[in-house]
């Protein structure tokens, strides 16, 4: 079979073979002959930015660097400029690839990869799902994404949904009759493998459990299923390795980077040190030791078209204990720094707390598919909920106590059941937003 998605790759310009290459003798190295190509590669990396870039000559203020830690943060706010003032010289929008991130954090910008960038970004993804036996060449996906809706966009995204061999879910609507529609898909296609957005593939998962059908049952060539963008909770993951009947593998990632982690074949969820350099910082950004909670921040390795230097990506996490520079592990992946609910206390608390807490409660039965959390004033939260029956008073009631026993009490909730969700033009559900 021709290697259709590697083809497509050469034939635009990515530099598919040499990306592939250049990974299997980063992945070849040993650990010291590892440790040094990441701290050569950090130096190459800003060296060449200090001295063709002048974006990032002006952020940093100096053509030269003496000390790692002294190189500024870069943050989203800095690259929300047009993309050409970022772009490094003798780059333009002709010979890069040119993408933008989803705005899921409230900050969405363009940026840029270099074209070999770009294919080691394709390669590491590659390498990472061949650890489950899955081929982007000839593999068959089943991708619960969402689509463009203009025209030119949605055909162009058919075709590289044919060269990469994926047949595309639409996860705008996941009402009853449309997963009813995906499940007949399942039924008749020979799929690989699963990938996309985490909720939607937890509300097709519920969906199956109504129906008491294991999804391999029907699908029988099913390895595996990949779950990005949204956090993968530890009971939901139990709900999909049980109505899907295939490994669930946790991967995160950025679309202006590369996967920044993704579970091994012994369950830890391996950060890629390959093509990218992750920290955790303290609010006052200094390094933090492993095992301590603080700001992701990461660089970009190969991109030289575009700095992504110590880069807050805008997400809270720890690195496991067991971390070395070789082989890092993500041992949580906390949530956003902007999804923080400042409460009349002066206490603050991710967002995720009062989803864990609800989450635990109203799940209970089934009844609950999807729901959200939105903070509109210091004391005061709006739950929007899709169920098939209002939640009771009793129901509610212990909501509010569980919230007072964690967090604090006198928060007012309110509750509003919907059929649907909204979603964002990609299709993630944003989970908890706070307008304070």
């Amino acid at each position: 079979m021709l290697p259709l998605f590697d083809l497509s790759l050469q034939f635009n310009g990515y530099p598919i073979q040499e990306a592939k290459a250049e990974l299997q003798k980063i992945t070849a190295f040993t650990i010291s002959e590892k440790e040094r190509f990441i701290e050569s590669k950090k130096k190459e990396i800003v060296a060449f930015h200090l001295n063709n870039n002048p974006f990032y000559q002006e952020l940093v203020g100096t053509k030269s660097f003496n000390n790692w830690t002294e190189l500024p943060i870069l943050n989203k706010q800095n690259l929300q400029k047009p993309l050409t003032e970022r772009l490094s010289n003798g780059f333009s929008i002709k010979n890069v690839y040119v993408n933008k991130t989803s705005g899921s954090s409230g900050d969405p910008f363009v940026f840029a990869r270099d074209k070999f960038s770009h294919a080691l970004f394709w390669a590491s993804t590659a390498f990472r799902f061949g650890w489950y036996g899955v081929d982007l060449n000839t593999s068959y996906q089943a991708r619960f994404y969402g689509i463009p809706m203009d025209f030119m966009g949605y055909q162009k995204e058919r075709i590289k949904d044919f060269l990469g061999k994926r047949f595309r879910l639409p996860i705008f609507d996941l009402s009853d009759p449309v997963l009813e529609k995906f499940l007949r898909h399942f039924k008749t296609k020979k799929f690989d493998y699963i990938n996309g957005y985490t909720s939607s593939i937890v509300l097709f998962a519920k969906f199956l459990q109504q129906k008491n059908i294991i999804l391999i049952d029907v699908c029988p060539s099913l390895k595996a299923c990949m779950v990005t963008s949204e956090m993968l909770f530890e009971e939901d993951k139990k709900l999909l390795e049980k109505q899907l009947g295939i490994p669930i593998i946790n991967e995160y990632g950025a679309s202006e980077l590369d996967i920044i982690a993704f579970q091994n074949p012994e369950g830890e969820w391996q950060v890629n040190a390959e093509t990218l350099f992750v920290e955790i910082l303290d609010e006052n950004g200094t390094v933090l030791p492993y095992g301590k909670k603080g700001r992701i921040v990461i660089t970009s390795l190969f991109n030289k078209a575009h700095p992504f230097i110590r880069y807050d990506i805008g997400d809270i996490g720890i690195l496991d204990k067991k971390s070395t520079v070789h082989k890092p592990i993500l041992k949580q992946l906390i949530g956003r720094t902007n999804d923080v609910a400042i409460l009349p206390s002066g206490k603050k608390a991710p967002g995720l707390t009062f989803y864990y807490i609800t989450k635990s409660i109203i799940e209970d039965d089934g009844n609950v598919k999807e729901f959200t959390i939105k903070q509109t004033t210091i004391d005061t939260f709006i739950i929007k909920y899709v169920s098939d029956i209002v939640l009771s008073q009793p129901q509610i009631k212990k909501i509010e106590e569980a919230i007072t026993l964690y967090l604090e009490p006198n928060l007012k909730f309110s509750f509003i059941q919907k059929d649907t969700l909204k979603r964002n033009k990609r299709g993630k559900l944003k989970q908890f937003k706070s307008m304070v």
